[in-house]
């Protein structure tokens, strides 16, 4: 189901999430994610992830639909590489506002798969740069809260808020 995307300034978006837990179901989750995914995606032609607690669910999962669907569940990221790149990071909770960040260039994430099995993935450039932007969520971090200085807010031409 498609869920309402809690929008910058809403104190839920600052929450630290709770882990979830061996036996929870997450289907549900999945589904609701996937949902809200793809219809910010059809209605504003982003989107490639999103967190739970972007639609006020405060678990640490997010979901990333680039090639394929992956759900991850308890990610922990690890630095790879500390070399870092500037990037403008937008984001579904303040669509048409873009922020430039520093982000790592190369990063690792160890989650759960929805069957509960461990993954491993690396990531790398654009794909690394999405998963930090996930993973801050589920800590409370906002990428404006990242921003690399007080000049580093864009509007994106064209986007109705």
């Amino acid at each position: 189901m498609v869920k309402e995307i809690l929008l910058l300034g809403n104190e839920r978006l600052y929450k630290k999430c709770a882990s979830v837990q061996p036996g929870e179901n997450v289907a549900e989750i999945q589904n609701d994610l996937h949902d809200t995914l793809l219809a910010l995606r059809e209605k504003y032609h982003i989107g490639r992830a999103i967190a739970a607690p972007q639609i006020a669910i405060l678990k640490t999962i997010i979901y990333m639909h680039v090639d394929k669907p992956v759900l991850l569940i308890n990610p922990e990221m690890c630095i790879l590489d500390h070399e870092q790149m500037e990037v403008l990071d937008d984001c579904m909770s303040f669509p048409g506002l873009l922020v430039r960040v520093m982000r790592y260039k190369k990063i690792e994430i160890t989650y759960c798969d929805i069957n509960w099995q461990n993954q491993v993935m690396v990531l790398e450039d654009d794909l690394s740069e999405l998963l930090q932007h996930e993973y801050d969520h589920l800590d409370g971090i906002l990428a404006t809260m990242k921003a690399i200085d007080n000049r580093s807010f864009i509007f994106r031409d064209g986007m109705k808020l």
